[in-house]
């Protein structure tokens, strides 16, 4: 009896699955981008039908075709139409990027220029059209008492009104002064300088400068004052509706008076964005030009009164000296808009921080 040996062939041990589907390396997206931009440069410079604009534009709709097709072969359709709203979302981030780089990059290099002493410690009170030096020291004295004369006036005023329409506001009458403050956001500036002109310049001042009209930077502080209130109501609007309601209800459940709550836990809860409404308003004040130009008249010589006399700003400089046919005009005007840029970016820095400092210290 012979047995029978049946041999079987030794199979290889089961992988064990895997959830890691396949996806592009890390360098494929760049050096797509290399690439799409060698192919625009190529077609572009050789068919000589554009410059670097074209190329940029070009490049990033090849890049986003050939995006879509690489990630479609390896990864699949789902992923690739994931990769491609991805690369447009980005784009649209530089798109949003660039101009205010420009723009930062410009001021710098150009207002470097005029960045010295001179500059800022004096004005351009008996300075011809060939003296090289002058300075912006009366613009910005004017800049700094007209926004913060006009900021006392309005900032009290927006938050006070708003605090009325969102906590206390019913009815018609409510929605009145929603509607108006609503229309005032867009009024234009000349009007409010005409407006301010109109009223105090020609008929107010008068009754304290021996029946002359007079110009001033108070004027121009009130002008101002009509453009800034809109914004910090709207704002401060805004930020006290995101404010929790169970915040003030626990309030109200502990007895605390509606007008503390408003106070204690309301305000300093939506302080940040108050503080960011507030700048925005200073920012748009401090960079207008028609009011000043026609309420305060403009001046080259430093005046520390604001309630009488002429008296200049930043946005007022930068206008005329652009306008000036000297040819050390320009340089002053650049340094004079990089000064501006930089006096709201240290006032926005400084109100953040104080914001800051105060709600971590509640």
């Amino acid at each position: 009896m012979s047995t029978t040996v049946t041999s079987h062939r030794t199979r290889p041990p089961a992988q064990p699955p895997t959830l890691r589907a396949r996806r592009l390396p890390k360098y494929a997206a760049p050096a797509i981008a290399a690439a799409a931009l060698l192919v625009a440069a190529a077609f572009v410079y050789g068919t000589d039908t554009g410059g670097p604009v074209l190329v940029v534009v070009l490049g990033a709709l090849l890049y986003l075709a050939g995006l879509f097709a690489a990630a479609n072969r390896v990864e699949g359709r789902r992923s690739a139409r994931n990769r491609t709203w991805s690369a447009l979302i980005h784009s649209a981030f530089v798109l949003a990027v660039l101009p205010l780089a420009s723009v930062v990059w410009t001021l710098v290099s150009k207002g470097a220029e005029r960045l010295d002493a001179d500059f800022f410690l004096t004005s351009m009170n008996n300075i011809g059209a060939r003296d090289p030096n002058g300075g912006a020291y009366h613009a910005i004295v004017g800049t700094l008492q007209q926004v913060g004369i006009a900021a006392l006036i309005t900032v009290p005023l927006g938050i006070l009104c708003a605090i009325y329409i969102v906590e206390y506001g019913r009815g018609r009458f409510a929605l009145t002064i929603r509607f108006f403050v609503d229309v005032m956001t867009g009024i234009p500036s000349i009007v409010a300088g005409l407006f301010v002109l109109a009223f105090w310049v020609l008929i107010v001042s008068p009754w304290f400068n021996d029946g002359r009209p007079s110009f001033s930077g108070f004027a121009a502080a009130l002008a101002l004052s009509v453009l800034m209130l809109p914004t910090v109501v709207r704002s401060t609007e805004e930020m006290l509706r995101l404010v929790p309601a169970p915040l003030r209800e626990g309030a109200y459940a502990l007895g605390v008076p509606k007008w503390k709550t408003i106070l204690r836990v309301v305000l300093p809860t939506a302080l940040p964005g108050i503080v960011t409404g507030v700048m925005l308003a200073i920012a748009r004040a401090a960079g207008e030009t028609a009011p000043v130009l026609l309420v305060a008249g403009g001046g080259a010589a430093i005046n520390f009164n604001p309630f009488e006399n002429n008296q200049s700003s930043l946005a007022l400089f930068v206008y005329q000296q652009a306008g000036d046919a000297s040819r050390y005009a320009p340089a002053r005007a650049w340094t004079a808009a990089l000064t501006l840029v930089a006096l709201v970016l240290i006032l926005t820095v400084a109100a953040k921080l104080l914001a800051r400092r105060n709600r971590l210290g509640r």
